[in-house]
């Protein structure tokens, strides 16, 4: 056990940004994990890193930590602020804190960024102990089991001795079904939003398209790029269209329509490289995320993100889940064309069909995929309940 399980605000946010429920100043923190580690695949690396972030404190009993699992492009930052003139958050910030829903004066938080990362923990970009060079296209074949397995050394180096529940969507919500199914005595409570047992080909088909953007790149050269250089413009496409999967086309309408920028030739006519607004938007989605994300995590991720499917190993779906002792709650969103409604309630289905604890909730919000990132009361009310919850209750139904 360490003392840096409880992250106090510091006043300095307090005049720019701090509001009631915000955390405040936050700091990361590395787990060393100093022994080999096994791959799914087989492969070996001789130790890793997770930077990792903690809010609230640790209780006595060791059993009310909640373990975060980001999506695709996020990271360990999920709540608070990392100095005061940070221009946001951290990207739940909204959920979590204390009295929000994901309430840090009652719970201990966790939120590590994944192996096969780029932001401080052990990925593509990380030094290989054997060469001295990046590891690049050479760095394991990472799936979402390994993700998990790595994350619960992490949790029992922080002296957790059960989670009081794991939550996280898209990406993060593959992850906590994933760790009740390696680790069923572990997880109380999984909470899984916009989320698939599998992918559909046409998600993969997505993934696929921003990958050839990468290595179609000539700065992609094989995976080998200096770690300011790269397939930039490659990147920033794959970015581009993943984002647009992250959308509905009614949330798109609402923001841009058809409307023009201001961007216009001598002549008046309007400029060929951004004459709409949601052309400039795509493109400063694609610069802001070159700056931070490293183009082999990107294709490392989406890669297990594809040959993700929990029934993989069983003859069901049902087979696959029939080990999990959590309480489950399955959350879909009517807009999310990603990771459908449907795709979530079959998760709900087969656990229910094995006799699981488990409940499934259907939230009408035209926001996307990204639903589950954005202010809704609704989201909170339900995330608050279910926490809150009795393990022992048996009304659960779709």
């Amino acid at each position: 056990m360490t003392d840096e399980v409880a992250v106090e605000p510091k006043s300095g946010k307090s005049s720019n940004h701090l509001a009631p429920g915000d955390v405040g100043i936050v700091v990361p923190h590395d787990f060393v994990y100093s022994h080999p580690f096994a791959f799914k695949s087989g492969q070996i690396i001789p130790g890793f890193t997770l930077r990792y972030e903690t809010y609230g404190a640790l209780n006595a009993t060791r059993d009310n930590a909640i373990l975060i699992c980001h999506a695709l492009s996020g990271d360990h930052h999920c709540a608070g602020w990392h100095k005061a003139e940070d221009r946001k958050p951290g990207w739940w910030n909204n959920i979590v804190g204390p009295g929000k829903a994901v309430d840090t004066n009652k719970f201990f938080v966790v939120c590590a960024n994944v192996i096969g990362g780029c932001q401080g923990s052990t990925g593509p970009a990380s030094i290989d102990p054997s060469t001295q060079k990046a590891y690049g296209i050479h760095f394991p074949f990472v799936t979402i089991a390994d993700v998990v397995r790595s994350q619960k050394l992490l949790l029992e180096h922080l002296g957790v001795s059960e989670l009081h529940a794991i939550m996280g969507g898209s990406m993060g919500g593959m992850t906590a079904v994933q760790f009740s199914i390696e680790f069923p005595a572990f997880v109380k409570r999984v909470l899984a939003m916009a989320t698939t047992a599998r992918e559909s080909a046409q998600a993969i088909a997505f993934n696929e398209v921003g990958r050839q953007a990468i290595m179609q790149d000539p700065a992609w050269n094989q995976g080998d790029y200096p770690r300011d250089g790269g397939p930039r413009v490659g990147l920033a496409i794959a970015r581009m269209m993943a984002h647009i999967t992250y959308l509905s086309d009614t949330s798109m309408d609402r923001k841009f329509g058809r409307r023009r920028t201001t961007l216009q030739n001598q002549e008046g006519v309007p400029a060929l490289d951004a004459p709409f607004e949601v052309e400039s938007y795509l493109k400063h989605q694609g610069q802001s995320f070159i700056n931070r994300f490293d183009a082999n995590s990107y294709l490392t991720i989406t890669r297990a993100l594809d040959n993700f499917d929990l029934a993989q190993g069983y003859t069901s779906l049902e087979k696959a889940v029939a080990c999990v002792q959590s309480e489950c709650l399955i959350v879909g969103f009517e807009s999310d064309w990603l990771f459908p409604p449907e795709q979530n309630r079959e998760i709900a289905l087969a656990l229910l069909k094995c006799g699981k604890r488990a409940s499934y909730a259907e939230l009408a919000t035209d926001l996307g995929h990204d639903s589950f990132l954005l202010e809704s009361e609704e989201l909170y009310a339900i995330v608050r309940s279910f926490l809150g919850r009795k393990t022992n209750a048996t009304d659960f139904a779709i």
